[in-house]
């Protein structure tokens, strides 16, 4: 399976012409794979693009979507489904900027927001934070008002959540310590991808990704978690290990979900650049003998 950083765009470029690729074929970038909310220079936070057909597809919004979104080729006035695993703030972050800078981008659809709850009242937060703006643009430019065009779908359920003539959409619940977080699984007509979202080791995670092409899972690196850690360490490092999923605990997951690629992100700790490729591979490759890939930010796989 190739991996290659998704080439920049000039004005008026049709992405799957740049790509060579066909418009029935699925395309996954990773717009972000460092974990934790904590800005980093040489990773973005956790996010991906899914682009199936002529629909993209974004899986978690933190600070900065909007821009990688663009960079990657998508037309933020076209986005119709957003995906939110969970609502720490490296995971939401830049959701209410990304409806108000799709809306700014001449957005006249609807467009759904499907996440676990409360769903509603962040969302209602995100624009009442941009209400100011919304209103002197629906003034002074014209706009239509944003706000009937967002809606919300709260997932407190496993199960297919979308259906389209490209995609089918299931999601299952993770274990995420005390935070309800939603893995994804998208089966498109040339594969099916898994977004674990934030997870220990999951029983629910594991049947989701049953047989998947791909999954894309967060991941820990243990050895280095000391680096990461300050005056709040005790309490920090327990967080860790209530909520993520380890490299060799992850080999495990892929090896018992029978996937036949692994992707790596949401890595922590992942700000840190001395940490090679290898040390996050040696602990998934004990367990799973499939393909492993590091993601790294912007990577198209």
């Amino acid at each position: 399976m190739a991996a290659f950083l998704a080439p920049a765009l000039s004005q008026g470029q049709d992405i799957n012409h740049v790509l060579g690729k066909s418009p029935r074929k699925s395309r996954l970038v990773l717009l972000g794979t460092k974990g934790g909310p904590t800005p980093s220079r040489f990773r973005a936070p956790a996010s991906s693009l899914l682009v199936v057909g002529e629909d993209a597809y974004v899986i978690d919004c933190p600070d900065g979507v909007a821009g990688r979104l663009v960079q990657a080729g998508v037309d933020l006035a076209k986005l119709q489904n957003i995906f939110i695993s969970h609502h720490h703030s490296d995971h939401v972050a830049g959701l209410g900027a990304l409806l108000v800078l799709a809306w700014g981008s001449d957005l006249q659809t609807p467009l759904t927001v499907h996440g676990p709850p409360p769903l509603k009242r962040v969302l209602d937060a995100q624009i009442a934070a941009n209400a100011y703006d919304i209103e002197v643009r629906i003034r002074e430019e014209g706009r239509p008002p944003l706000a009937p065009l967002i809606s919300g779908r709260t997932l407190s359920r496993p199960g297919m959540i979308l259906e389209t003539p490209n995609v089918q959409v299931h999601c299952a619940f993770g274990d995420h310590y005390t935070v309800p977080s939603i893995a994804f699984r998208f089966d498109t007509p040339d594969r099916s991808i898994v977004f674990s979202g934030d997870t220990r080791p999951s029983e629910n995670l594991i049947e989701l990704a049953k047989g998947a092409d791909v999954l894309v899972h967060e991941v820990m690196l243990t050895s280095a978690l000391t680096q990461i850690a300050s005056g709040n360490a005790p309490a920090l490092l327990d967080h860790l290990r209530r909520s993520h999923t380890t490299t060799e605990e992850l080999g495990r997951v892929a090896a018992a979900a029978g996937v036949k690629t692994v992707v790596l992100s949401h890595l922590v700790p992942g700000g840190i650049p001395s940490i090679s490729d290898e040390m996050w591979l040696e602990g998934v490759r004990r367990h799973f003998r499939g393909e492993i890939i590091v993601g790294r930010d912007m990577m198209e796989i």
